[in-house]
């Protein structure tokens, strides 16, 4: 696990893509590049690289479920990034309010069930 400190977490978030996808993760536990895709109506080479960029940070995981690879908050964060993210969500919500109604439209989501 990579150690985080203030910094690190800042230069994770340091683009407004990066932090979109991070605090669209932590409101929906974990979305898929296509579910991504679509809520910040950007391409999927941008978003991989934006995810491949969190990922390397600590801040995501992911794991495949089929055709698809789903990313979530990585399990051993600190507590302290976690609240912050929480904060950040409590505190911008209609900073995201564009993207989670995108993603709420969004015809043929993946099936998270068994």
């Amino acid at each position: 696990m990579f150690e985080f400190t203030p910094d690190s977490l800042c230069k994770s978030l340091a683009d407004p893509t990066r932090t979109r996808i991070a605090l669209l993760v932590a409101l929906e536990a974990e979305l898929c590049v296509c579910e991504l895709t679509c809520a910040l109506d950007e391409t999927q080479p941008k978003i991989s690289r934006h995810l491949a960029l969190l990922r390397q940070s600590g801040l995501l995981a992911d794991y495949r479920k089929g055709q698809w690879v789903y990313y979530r908050l990585h399990p051993e964060l600190p507590g302290w990034v976690i609240k912050i993210l929480k904060v950040m969500l409590a505190a911008n919500q209609d900073w995201l309010a564009e993207n989670q109604l995108r993603l709420a439209r969004m015809e043929d989501r993946p099936n998270r069930c068994c």
